[in-house]
């Protein structure tokens, strides 16, 4: 299974044995949309809800954390995925969750995990099935595992100010990473890790939600001067948007890369870490 799929390759293929779909739907706060209600009132047929809220480690200092291998595995078992599926995400937000999700799934091991190009936009726009009402799901059974995505923290960002070993690439919006317009989170200062570049999520995607080709991808990283050469690490507001960042790299084959899950929700809250307003070098 290939990490991106269409809408026409899920439409022949649902219902096969060991193939699950998961909506991964999540929205920020002002969006004032119910991504559980919306989920009963329409989702791709035999889809799960994955309920991105159940899977943060709310025992870490991190905000938004991503969870444990062995809360992701009871989340896992109460949707009714289990080792061995073949798993496909989706996702109705504007800030791709299913990025997110697909990091998570990668980060637990998961191999055969995939997005749907467009999401559930472009599944309504050609008219698919929906089904509604509320997920049913026998149990399933995942063994807590390590995958080889690579996550950073606090720390190693600041160890990374002085070494530069990788670069740091954000995915928020530019009035928010130069610190022209105020942050979202109330009180918190906007601006960027210092020696960040900028590359808003939305200029990786099309009009209709999907992801450019390759040519596009890689023109996008270029006018953000990131060297494709050279390791990576994403940032953003709380590590959502900055996966679809890393899976866009990952399409390009490109896996030198690594998520900083606190991003600016954990960096601009602490008044010691340096800060920095403008626009990218």
């Amino acid at each position: 299974m290939k990490d991106l799929v269409s809408t026409a390759w899920l439409a022949e293929r649902l219902g096969e044995p060991g193939l699950v779909v998961i909506d991964a739907s999540a929205h920020l706060p002002d969006a004032e949309r119910n991504a559980a209600a919306e989920f009963e009132a329409g989702h791709i047929p035999g889809a799960r809800f994955l309920d991105l809220d159940t899977l943060k480690d709310q025992s870490s200092p991190v905000p938004a954390a991503l969870p444990t291998a062995q809360q992701f595995a009871e989340r896992m078992a109460e949707i009714g995925v289990s080792d061995g599926d073949r798993v496909v995400i989706y996702d109705d937000s504007a800030v791709k969750t299913s990025a997110r999700a697909w990091f998570i799934f990668r980060l637990h091991g998961f191999t055969e995990v995939a997005i749907l190009d467009g999401g559930l936009g472009k599944w309504r726009n050609e008219a698919r099935p929906l089904d509604s009402g509320r997920m049913q799901a026998s149990r399933g059974g995942v063994t807590p595992t390590s995958g080889s995505l690579a996550v950073r923290s606090k720390a190693e960002m600041l160890a990374n100010l002085q070494t530069v070993s990788e670069q740091i690439l954000d995915a928020r919006g530019a009035g928010r990473f130069s610190g022209a317009e105020p942050e979202i989170r109330p009180g918190m200062p906007s601006g960027h890790i210092p020696g960040s570049q900028n590359l808003p999520f939305g200029r990786l995607l099309k009009p209709d939600g999907t992801f450019r080709d390759e040519a596009g991808l890689r023109a996008a990283f270029k006018e953000a001067h990131i060297d494709l050469e050279r390791p990576v690490v994403t940032t953003c507001g709380s590590g959502v948007t900055a996966s679809v960042l890393l899976f866009a790299m990952h399409l390009l084959g490109k896996d030198d890369v690594a998520l900083y899950d606190g991003s600016w929700s954990e960096w601009g809250a602490d008044p010691a870490t340096p800060k920095a307003t403008g626009t990218a070098a």
